[in-house]
């Protein structure tokens, strides 16, 4: 049976993106140019040479992807793995990557993004990273988490793990970004947190073939989708040479707000951070530090059709129970009774939901048990 018009512009969007040579800048050249993979596999050896960045070897190797490149095998392979192939104008790819200059035609993903992804916060740093760092970014990770946000790492060993596993923690999402294809992990003892991001707590993403393996040049490639998913970076210990200060400078030419972690000044591990504050990277000690710096969203999320833009970061997380109190308040102090009138709920349901809202930063309390929206 042939195969369907979509089926074929996946695979001959995998036949170009597996072909060398074509990488993020390229292949958003060509596609601009052509309009589809299809197209552009299809084009003469002049056609395609009119394209900036294309040379006579680079035209020659596209023109003879479909025989050299297997895109079913790499199909079969993402079956084995349940992953995902999302090209970019699927409804299913992230609308924050569409804003960078290189977004990947293609991403891998296993799990699953949500509408609250949209509101991401990245947490890099050093593999070799402090005891302090770990905790830091722990401690940040967690509260942005609680805080509605969803931290997006690289999965590294060091501050990424601990990003990771701070997201967790407080029951948030958290998104890891590879510099390898997604049919392994690395590093390898990072399988189980791999599996646990990917049941239910977000999703593991990469731009690479399913087979590729961890190499020292993809990882900075990597980096412009960890700052791309995001409203900003946040940078816990990081020497002055670390990769993790490359994902600062994407972020920095994507418009994306910068924040740096100060360390004692005498560690070498907080070097790369200072250089980034005295730079103008906005200096964090707390989550409100990220919160203030923010301010309004950028951007509008909604997360359904039927349902109204959110005003802060949670309302994409809130149980039935917890929004429809919410609703019940504004700048207007309003009493515990005068919300169980409005709510039906008990008092001690309104005194509970309350509590976690506060948590979450989304209500205030005043004096005399009165409450209205943060």
């Amino acid at each position: 049976m042939d195969p369907s018009p979509a089926d074929q512009s996946i695979r001959d969007l995998i036949a170009l993106m597996l072909t060398p040579g074509v990488g993020p800048l390229t292949s958003r050249a060509l596609l601009e140019h052509f309009g589809t993979a299809g197209r552009v596999l299809d084009a003469s050896l002049a056609h395609l040479k009119e394209v900036p960045g294309v040379g006579p070897k680079l035209a020659d190797r596209i023109q003879h992807a479909r025989t050299d490149n297997d895109p079913d095998r790499e199909l079969d392979e993402c079956r084995r793995h349940n992953v995902a192939i999302l090209p970019r104008g699927d409804d299913r790819y992230p609308p924050p990557l569409e804003d960078i200059p290189d977004p990947p035609a293609l991403l891998y993903v296993r799990g699953a993004f949500e509408p609250r992804d949209q509101l991401a916060i990245a947490i890099v740093g050093s593999r070799k990273c402090t005891p302090y760092g770990i905790r830091t970014a722990e401690r940040l990770a967690s509260s942005l988490a609680r805080t509605g946000f969803t931290v997006v790492s690289g999965l590294a060993r060091g501050i990424d793990a601990a990003a990771h596993r701070g997201a967790m923690k407080s029951g948030g999402r958290t998104i890891a970004v590879l510099g390898n294809g997604l049919s392994a992990i690395y590093p390898p003892e990072h399988e189980e947190m791999a599996a646990e991001i990917v049941a239910g707590r977000g999703a593991i993403v990469s731009e690479l073939p399913m087979t590729q393996g961890p190499l020292a040049g993809l990882f900075p490639q990597r980096n412009r989708i960890i700052s791309g998913l995001c409203l900003g970076v946040i940078v816990v210990e990081a020497a002055p040479r670390s990769g993790s200060l490359s994902t600062a400078h994407h972020a920095m030419e994507q418009n994306r707000e910068v924040f740096a972690v100060p360390g004692p000044v005498d560690s070498l591990a907080s070097r790369g951070c200072h250089r980034l504050i005295r730079d103008g990277a906005r200096l964090v000690e707390t989550v409100d530090d990220v919160l203030e710096e923010l301010g309004p969203l950028v951007r509008e999320v909604k997360p359904a059709a039927d349902e109204p833009a959110v005003r802060h970061p949670a309302e994409l997380a809130l149980t039935d129970q917890e929004r429809s109190l919410l609703g019940c308040l504004d700048d207007a102090p309003s009493g515990v009774d005068v919300l169980i009138t409005r709510t039906g709920l008990t008092a001690s349901q309104v005194m509970a939901t309350l509590s976690v809202l506060e948590l979450k930063r989304m209500v205030k309390r005043l004096p005399g048990h009165q409450f209205v929206r943060a």
